[in-house]
């Protein structure tokens, strides 16, 4: 009963994150990760890889539900397969070497990273950020390091890169629902990188929770997958019947309650 429980659970935080992905354009990972973490806790998980297991879990999610936001941004040919083409080495390359520096740092300082983080995306969707476009794509090196840090990042923290890879598109002068459809792509890189990173990093690790695979936590994969694959296009919806403007304050006053929380945990 106890397990079944805990499915519903998962089954629910799909649903969240998948509604609030197709609803206000933001990766599921940021809303993911801390409900995981809340979950993993209440399971009683080994406290030292919880929070390896929450960023991986969240990864190998979003290897599954990019692949339905890309195809619907593909149809409305909103990718610039040109720019994914250029990011995608650095991309895989930061990630991957993510994963591995992650897997080797103090627990602690990946929840401080963590919340760090949290606090820049709520503040970034409570003023509605938006850079200005003063410089156009670099060149190959250029594009190389971008994809680095942008795969890095999303590699500590389990999310698509869309909270850095769209500002950084827009910043230079790519066009918001371009930028937006070419993150969507640029997550799937991003995400099987990572998936596999935490997943190897986490195979020779002792003492994980029943029916892991390395950091990747499965049946907790699967309800969040389902559900949020289900429920996303609602979202999508509902964001042309809403306040987006509105919900998106409400949803960093959320998110800074989160930020919150789980540095009164730490």
């Amino acid at each position: 009963m106890m397990e079944l429980n805990f499915i519903l659970i998962y089954l629910a935080a799909g649903c969240i994150a998948g509604f609030l992905a197709g609803l206000l354009g933001v990766g599921g990972g940021v809303v993911i990760v801390p409900i995981l973490l809340f979950i993993f806790s209440a399971q009683h998980f080994p406290a030292e890889h919880m929070m390896h297991m929450a960023i991986g879990t969240s990864l190998a999610s979003i290897m599954f539900t990019s692949v339905s936001s890309l195809r619907t941004h593909h149809a409305h040919a909103a990718v610039r397969w040109d720019i994914v083409k250029r990011i995608t080495p650095g991309i895989l390359l930061g990630t991957l070497a993510g994963t591995f520096l992650v897997a080797r740092i103090p627990v602690g300082l990946l929840k401080v990273f963590f919340i760090v983080f949290i606090f820049y995306v709520a503040t970034q969707q409570l003023l509605n950020f938006k850079p200005r476009a003063t410089r156009q794509i670099p060149e190959a090196l250029g594009m190389f390091a971008a994809g680095g840090v942008i795969g890095a990042v999303s590699s500590f923290v389990g999310i698509g890169g869309g909270a850095l890879s769209v500002p950084f598109m827009t910043f230079c002068n790519v066009k918001m629902h371009h930028a937006i459809g070419t993150s969507a792509a640029i997550g799937f890189p991003i995400a099987v990188a990572g998936t596999l990173g935490y997943l190897w990093n986490g195979l020779p690790v002792q003492n994980l929770p029943y029916a892991s695979l390395g950091f990747v936590h499965l049946p907790s994969l699967a309800g969040i997958v389902v559900a949020s694959m289900l429920i996303a296009p609602y979202g999508a919806r509902a964001a042309h019947k809403l306040p987006v403007a509105t919900l998106k304050k409400i949803f960093a006053v959320f998110l800074y309650i989160i930020g919150v929380k789980l540095m009164m945990n730490a």
